[in-house]
């Protein structure tokens, strides 16, 4: 269960399982999808770029050499492929949050950290967009 500090300060996070362990990750996953919430942005597919990064046990794969093993990340990239460009939300939030509980709900990790990134949104930055952390816990809520 993801533990957040009760300070008023920034919170903080501790992970199941061990933060430093191994893990699969995508970057730059450059995907078109309907995003935003200006009209011209509604009628308009726009590229958003994300970064996933996800917890898997690479020593058990590492002894079998069998992709069965670990966590086929050919298929999470073509899963999140098929549902942001089906994405028809009006904030990167949404986009974001929804995308990491379809992970969890249909790869069955104990947690994911998705970034989107929306290049150009903002003019004279390179890009701009919302990192989250979902855990097994945010399923029943």
């Amino acid at each position: 269960m993801a533990k957040t500090s009760n300070s008023s300060g920034p919170k903080t996070h501790t992970l199941p399982g061990s933060v430093d362990g191994d893990r699969i990750f995508l970057h730059g996953l450059a995907v078109e999808c309907i995003i935003g919430f200006i009209e011209w942005e509604r009628r308009v597919k726009q590229t958003v770029v994300l970064d996933v990064e996800m917890p898997v046990d690479c020593a058990r794969a590492a002894a079998s050499d069998e992709v069965a093993d670990t966590l086929d990340y050919k298929k999470v990239a073509k899963r999140l492929i098929e549902f942001v460009e089906g994405a028809e939300f009006k904030l990167v939030e949404t986009l974001a949050h929804r995308a990491a509980m379809m992970i969890l709900e249909e790869f069955g990790v104990e947690w994911v950290r998705l970034s989107v990134n929306k290049p150009g949104a903002i003019r004279h930055s390179k890009d701009v967009g919302v990192a989250v952390l979902r855990t097994r816990a945010h399923l029943s809520k």
